[in-house]
């Protein structure tokens, strides 16, 4: 009896044992889970348009003005932005980050120089939008964030749009439009950053590859020049970006940024020995700054650009490529302006701020107005011939804040062209999303 005894405790001991390292074990895999998922981040934003525009939509609505001076008007439904963020901290200062967008709610197409037809341009678009990586990158942080090093797909921080263009950063339906019409929007490219802040400051210089002055347009200036039409971005010339932030007062960020480099034979083809000299050095300014504070959000930006050889420019991407035949080239063919610029100012008061129960809530309720002044064509050649370039745009409407991540967005907005074309009123309404999940 006694033997059997013995025995039985020894195996409760042995029992107790493997229990006991099993419920270790079980939170070792818990604790191993929750430290992944601390060091994972994912989030996004995304944005709902409803438009309806009181004016033509025609493609010659301004070379044609006469022609519609009626009270036409469209509806637009639209996703103008939906992205998908991820990230992750692997320890000792390394982390990774990603951004796929979606434009549109759509896929993105892709332009080839095909050999078979002699050297003309192929494309095929069978879904407007585009699905994009906008960012991906590997950073290395020194001295607790003093530096860090970014090297990758990354955000060019160039005006305020693109440094802050998340939905939850500006008071209108759709992006600024100034610094959305003349600049890359969000503009990323792949390069090289180095970044940091040190106390009030906040600093960041970048190493890319030039715009390609062939998609540059009347209307857009460089907006296109960022993309590329190919599987890889063309690296033949250069560019550098720096910007610096300062928040000594509290509230406030004013910010200086700049872009400065060569744009043109930026691609495939050849541009010819009579274009030897032509460089297509594009120089950016900008200013921009944000007071939150009082219960008053008030932002604005002012941008001015330049490019050389604006003529030179314009001349090769009219005639190229002078093949005959269907021109699937990315050149938009259009005269580019020597100079560009962009201003805006937009302020919005926090109503609910003066409300107990909805302060207490933590919902906001915004009104606001919004002024920009953008000129796309404002000197070079022709100038006469795109006067419509230089709008004037004022916006009035709410923001309304259910929860901090989520705003309702509606507004009356109108651009004013020079006379002789058309006014565009329009009212926009939207909801919007911005955060982080984990």
């Amino acid at each position: 009896m006694n033997r059997l005894l013995r025995f039985l405790g020894v195996v409760a001991l042995i029992m107790s044992a493997v229990i006991v390292k099993a419920e270790n074990a079980d939170t070792t895999k818990v604790s191993k889970l929750e430290k992944a998922l601390s060091r994972l981040h994912l989030g996004g934003y995304g944005e709902v348009a409803l438009s309806r525009n009181f004016y033509s939509d025609q493609f010659d609505r301004y070379t044609k003005a006469s022609k519609y001076t009626g009270n036409e008007s469209h509806g637009r439904f639209d996703l103008p932005h939906v992205t998908i963020n991820l990230g992750y901290d692997f320890g000792h200062g390394w982390t990774f980050g990603t951004e796929v967008e979606f434009e549109h709610g759509g896929t993105e197409s892709a332009v080839e120089v095909d050999a078979d037809e002699s050297g003309e341009y192929e494309a095929e678009i069978e879904k407007g939008g585009e699905v994009a990586l906008e960012q991906f990158w590997i950073n290395k942080q020194f001295w607790k964030g003093e530096l860090n090093i970014r090297v990758g797909e990354i955000i060019v921080p160039v005006g305020g749009t693109n440094k802050y263009h998340m939905p939850t950063e500006f008071f209108t339906v759709y992006r600024p439009e100034g610094e959305n019409a003349l600049f890359p929007c969000t503009w990323h490219q792949i390069g090289v950053s180095a970044w940091g802040r040190l106390k009030h400051w906040g600093y960041e210089v970048q190493f890319l590859s030039g715009l390609d002055s062939e998609r540059f347009g009347s209307k857009s200036f460089v907006h296109y020049g960022a993309n590329s039409p190919y599987e890889f971005k063309i690296a033949n010339s250069y560019a550098g970006v720096a910007r610096i932030d300062n928040y000594s007062v509290r509230g406030l960020r004013l910010s200086l940024s700049g872009y400065y480099g060569r744009t043109f034979a930026n691609t495939l083809k050849k541009a010819g020995t009579k274009y030897d000299d032509v460089k297509g050095t594009l120089a950016i300014g900008s200013f921009d700054f944000c007071l939150n504070r009082f219960n008053w959000i008030i932002r604005g930006n002012a941008d001015y650009a330049y490019l050389s050889d604006h003529a030179s420019i314009t001349a090769f991407n009219k005639a190229f490529p002078t093949h005959t035949g269907q021109d699937g080239s990315p050149s938009k063919h259009q005269p580019v302006a020597k100079n560009a610029y962009s201003v805006g100012l937009e302020a919005g008061y926090d109503i609910f701020s003066q409300i107990h129960k909805t302060r207490a809530m933590g919902q906001k309720l915004y009104l606001f107005g919004r002024f920009e002044k953008y000129n796309s064509y404002a000197a070079g050649n022709q100038k006469s011939a795109y006067e419509w370039c230089d709008i004037t745009r004022w916006a009035f409407g709410v923001n309304y804040y259910p929860i901090k991540q989520v705003v309702v967005k509606g507004e009356w907005s109108k651009r004013f062209l020079k006379s002789g074309f058309n006014n565009e009123p329009s009212i926009n309404i939207g909801i919007a999303y911005a955060g982080w999940f984990l």
